[in-house]
């Protein structure tokens, strides 16, 4: 008699268990996700990075892909990668059905700018833009997580239209190069929102397609052959980007929503640790520099020119600055004032030469020496910046080679290798 009844009441605290584990599940509540990428232009890692999205798109609420790209890609380079995963979705589907609709994803991706933003660092409201801001202004007890995989020119648009959304959302961006290419964005960012909850990676991204200390199963030449390899139509098309070799630069900013706690930038993450900073480098030039002025890796250095009063409107692009060989657009600021930005992405002594039209502003020349850590001396000319703004750690243990941080990633890269690689087998 006594063993019925404890054995009744073992079956009834086992229904009560899974009765709590299920209602757990439920209650469980995924990360609210919007991509801002620039898949398609110049670098095939946002292709990488997309497949891996989609992948893992089963553990976020993904609310919004938005093409911010100004070097050839477009809402089209999207849906393309929305035609693999249709193909695959059955497979991943199988193992958890927490994957969403192709046709969910289509209906939330958008367009976004296809410029880079002028000398003001915004211009006109995009299809992305308001996209941003609208869901940023969803009622929910939730953040928004806005991934910046290239330029930050729809999330400045955003926030200029609509500064109220800065208290509901947390931005992870992808810097680096992409601030060299977009700083007039960052910018107005920086000046005109610097309370905003902004992780800038500039450096720290580096350690996830980093082979340090890696075992040659998981080297980025070798992981292809190993784990993805006749995998699902993703894993066929993998091929085509870098030959399959891992980069995945944008991959991180997806990875510290996986492992980690993301309200702690400071904190262990697959996608790096970071800690706060409370000013952004800037350096001003009032005419040319000089081999003599070192600035910070990442800084952004703002020429300014004098040159005729012309009757056009302030922010026409009128010059350019050639540096490495690559050329970014210089704006009439008024009155004779002409201004160009550039970010160094990397250790360097650089040479620029200007090229216009306007005779004052064609053939000026001069040096810079960028030199790590970011974000370097204090000048007086940085931006000022408030209580959640982070970035990579300064600290020298925590470098490979030259890149800042990138150990916070790479100390954790054969745990996310190898959890990636489970998700692989489900699409044999």
């Amino acid at each position: 008699m006594k063993v019925s009844i404890i054995s009744k009441i073992a079956f009834v605290l086992v229904l009560v268990t899974l009765a709590n584990i299920a209602l757990m599940a439920q209650s469980i509540i995924k990360p609210r996700v919007l991509i801002s990428t620039d898949i398609g232009g110049t670098d095939p890692d946002d292709n990488q990075s997309m497949i891996h999205l989609l992948m893992y798109a089963n553990l976020f609420q993904i609310e919004g892909l938005v093409s911010t790209a100004f070097k050839g890609g477009s809402v089209a380079n999207i849906q393309a990668m929305l035609d693999l995963y249709e193909q695959d979705r059955e497979k991943l589907a199988k193992q958890d059905n927490g994957f969403p609709l192709t046709e969910k994803l289509r209906s939330i991706t958008k367009q976004g700018a296809r410029n880079a933003a002028p000398y003001q660092g915004f211009s006109t409201p995009t299809e992305g833009s308001n996209w941003i801001i609208g869901t940023a202004k969803k009622s929910s007890e939730s953040p928004l997580w806005i991934l910046v995989w290239g330029g930050l020119e729809d999330l400045a648009q955003a926030l200029h239209d609509e500064p109220s959304i800065k208290k509901n959302i947390r931005v992870y961006w992808i810097g680096g190069p992409n601030k060299k290419w977009g700083t007039n964005a960052y910018t107005y960012i920086a000046q005109n929102h610097p309370d905003l909850w902004f992780i800038e990676n500039n450096a720290t991204y580096r350690g996830w397609f980093s082979d340090y200390a890696s075992p040659d199963s998981l080297k980025g030449k070798s992981y292809y052959g190993n784990y993805i390899k006749g995998q699902g139509q993703m894993g066929v098309d993998f091929l085509n980007y870098y030959k399959g070799e891992v980069k995945m630069g944008d991959t991180p900013s997806l990875a510290y929503l996986i492992f980690g706690n993301p309200e702690d930038p400071t904190g262990e993450s697959w996608g790096g640790s970071f800690e706060k900073i409370q000013r952004s480098a800037r350096h001003l030039f009032k005419g040319n520099s000089s081999i003599t002025d070192t600035v910070a890796t990442y800084a952004i250095l703002e020429w300014s020119f004098k040159g005729p009063e012309l009757a056009i409107p302030k922010d026409s692009a009128c010059f350019s600055i050639n540096i490495s060989g690559q050329k970014w657009p210089g704006y009439y600021l008024g009155k004779g004032i002409y201004s160009v930005r550039y970010s160094p992405k990397q250790v360097e002594t650089g040479t620029y030469i200007t090229e216009s039209k306007i005779l004052a502003l064609n053939g000026l020349q001069g040096k810079y020496v960028a030199v790590n850590p970011w974000p370097g001396k204090p000048n007086k000319s940085d931006f000022k910046l408030g209580s959640s703004w982070y970035s990579d750690q300064v600290s020298k243990e925590l470098f490979i080679g030259e890149y800042q941080g990138a150990q916070t990633i790479s100390k954790h890269r054969k745990a996310f290798l190898l959890d990636w690689a489970k998700r692989w087998e489900w699409l044999k």
